[in-house]
């Protein structure tokens, strides 16, 4: 089986149909309730667009924070709908529900070419429980359910799920077509050499990621406060470094398995260390060897930046998910930003993950020179590691029927 996408359909298909197209508009906002960064509702415009040309009536669903079940005023999608009106031009009706008697009217009159936003789906308790009752509703009146949202494709939740048993036709959105792609691009079958860099705080939180890696890449690098962990493996004293006591064996573990496979792998060689993080801290940078007791590393020092950037510029196909540092730290991110820099560099297919490691390349103001930033960072975690997503298996199931007017 596989996913069929909104353009895999017979001309004229969704004229006068009502498409409910799963979004991820889950945006920051500031303190006044304004947005400050549009960056995912402005990659699902080209989904949207397409159906507009296609005569459809457009019913965009998402969640916003985690008000867990309850209508919480802060988390309405309210201001997302003011500026998806400024994004298209055109102006979107906003409902203070995602279900009931009142929605199904609206999406029932609306006229074709209309586009309709959703209250934040996680008002009700049923969107994160997958319940059925819920996804039946969110599916009245609808014709045809498009997911658009990589970002909560990890999630089994009804808006995911749940709402693909009570919809006739179901299919993927370009945004989800491209993250899938990229992703197969990069793992699946790549230009060589292929590496991996794996950065973040916790071995634990990677530990299936980097271990599904083992059978695919020709590199690994590991930075970030999860090296330690590694080097602690080694026999290093590294002061107060973050160390994951109970994961040392299965770094080590990890470590001899990617030697055993020919995989080079590669950790810091130096760190910027400090006695706590702190923006005005006293710093120094020191071999890994020589954390000085009371000290912790914060970020790659420019020995290790250095050893990576030769691994990196020789490097075909890169996939990056993770910190090199406290990059939020100013005096902490150069290892992070120099990352970014370096693979913005390359000639290589480059794709970034996480929304850490997202962040980070805006700030680096490297957009334009990374092949792919990935919107999601839970389910591009699991697609390293090797998982199939809730949102994906639906899609494949339902999509594997007909179109009805085929």
């Amino acid at each position: 089986m596989s996913v069929r996408y909104i353009d895999q359909v017979p001309d004229g298909f969704y004229a006068g149909k009502r498409v409910l197209m799963r979004v991820d508009f889950n945006v920051p906002m500031d303190d006044n309730g304004k947005i400050t960064d549009d960056v995912r509702i402005r990659r699902v415009l080209k989904s949207i667009n397409y159906l507009l040309d296609e005569s459809a009536v457009i019913v965009l669903a998402t969640h916003m924070g985690r008000p867990k079940g309850k209508v919480v005023p802060e988390f309405s999608l309210e201001p997302v709908a003011r500026r998806l009106t400024r994004l298209l031009k055109k102006e979107v009706v906003f409902l203070d529900d995602c279900i009931g008697e009142e929605v199904a009217k609206a999406i029932s009159a609306a006229e074709p070419g209309t586009v309709i936003m959703l209250e934040n789906l996680r008002f009700h308790p049923g969107e994160t429980e997958n319940d059925a009752a819920f996804a039946k509703a969110l599916a009245t009146g609808i014709d045809i359910y498009v997911n658009n949202a990589f970002a909560t494709a990890h999630r089994a939740h009804a808006s995911v799920v749940g709402v693909t048993e009570y919809v006739p036709v179901c299919l993927g959105g370009f945004l989800m077509r491209e993250e899938l792609d990229y992703f197969a691009r990069a793992l699946t079958n790549p230009l060589r050499p292929l590496t991996a860099i794996i950065g973040g705080s916790k071995v634990s939180s990677k530990l299936l990621a980097i271990k599904n890696l083992l059978n695919s890449v020709d590199r690994i690098i590991v930075g970030g406060a999860m090296a330690f962990t590694f080097l602690k493996a080694q026999g290093f004293g590294l002061g107060k470094s973050m160390i994951e006591v109970d994961m040392i064996e299965q770094a080590k573990e990890i470590f001899d398995q990617a030697i055993a496979r020919g995989i080079r792998f590669y950790l810091p060689v130096d760190c910027v260390a400090a006695p706590r993080i702190a923006p005005d801290v006293e710093t120094r940078v020191v071999p890994v060897q020589e954390v000085p007791k009371e000290w912790m590393g914060l970020d790659i020092g420019p020995a290790s930046a250095t050893l990576f950037n030769e691994v990196i510029q020789d490097s075909k196909t890169i996939v990056w998910n993770g910190p090199m540092g406290v990059f939020e730290v100013p005096i902490f991110s150069r290892g992070t930003l120099g990352m970014v820099h370096n693979i913005a560099s390359t000639y290589a297919l480059t794709i970034v993950g996480g929304g850490d490691t997202d962040v980070a390349v805006h700030q680096a103001g490297e957009v334009d020179r990374i092949s792919y930033i990935s919107t999601g960072g839970g389910a591009f975690l699991e697609l390293m590691e090797g998982k199939v997503l809730p949102a994906v298996s639906a899609l494949e199931e339902c999509c594997n029927g007909s179109l009805g007017d085929e």
